[in-house]
């Protein structure tokens, strides 16, 4: 199995269900820690009702979305490095959900789902590093703007 991860900034719900689709996703994890979006579609109860109808199941898991005095910090200074070491640190403190998102992995396809299209400057790609670290899983990003994915750098060189 594969760890998937997924932003929706940039595209609409279709082609976001498209996207999964290509992917062979059965299960969209929320990682938001609130899943509000101003995105038409991408709230929590539409999108969970838009997966059901599509036969996608939908699982929220807040204690894996970053905490709001990390997210508002970044806000202000805009340090990515702050911002990592944050979440990070407060990331060892879910051990439990992580093993959870692990275990619900290897038994469905599943996409780690946030807002921000460039995973490089999210925290599902730290989310995605733990649940490798533990189950030891390839990370599969996959652009929201193009059907091509990304495969982790670590997995790329083990795969060479």
């Amino acid at each position: 199995m594969t760890i998937y991860t997924i932003g929706y900034e940039g595209i609409d719900i279709d082609h976001f269900l498209s996207l999964l689709q290509t992917h062979n996703i059965e299960t969209v994890v929320d990682i938001r820690e609130l899943p509000l979006s101003r995105k038409p579609g991408f709230s929590k109860k539409i999108l969970s009702d838009t997966l059901n109808l599509s036969g996608l199941d939908y699982v929220h898991i807040p204690e894996l979305g970053c905490p709001k005095p990390i997210r508002n910090r970044y806000r202000t200074d805009g340090n990515w490095k702050r911002y990592q070491d944050g979440f990070l640190k407060y990331l060892e403190t879910q051990t439990e959900a992580i093993a959870d998102l692990a275990s619900m992995a290897t038994i469905s396809h599943c996409v780690l789902l946030c807002f921000e299209a460039d995973y490089n400057y999210c925290h599902r790609s730290m989310v995605a590093d733990a649940v490798s670290g533990l189950s030891a899983m390839p990370i599969c990003h996959i652009h929201a703007n193009r059907l091509k994915t990304a495969v982790s750098a670590d997995w790329a060189l083990a795969a060479a």
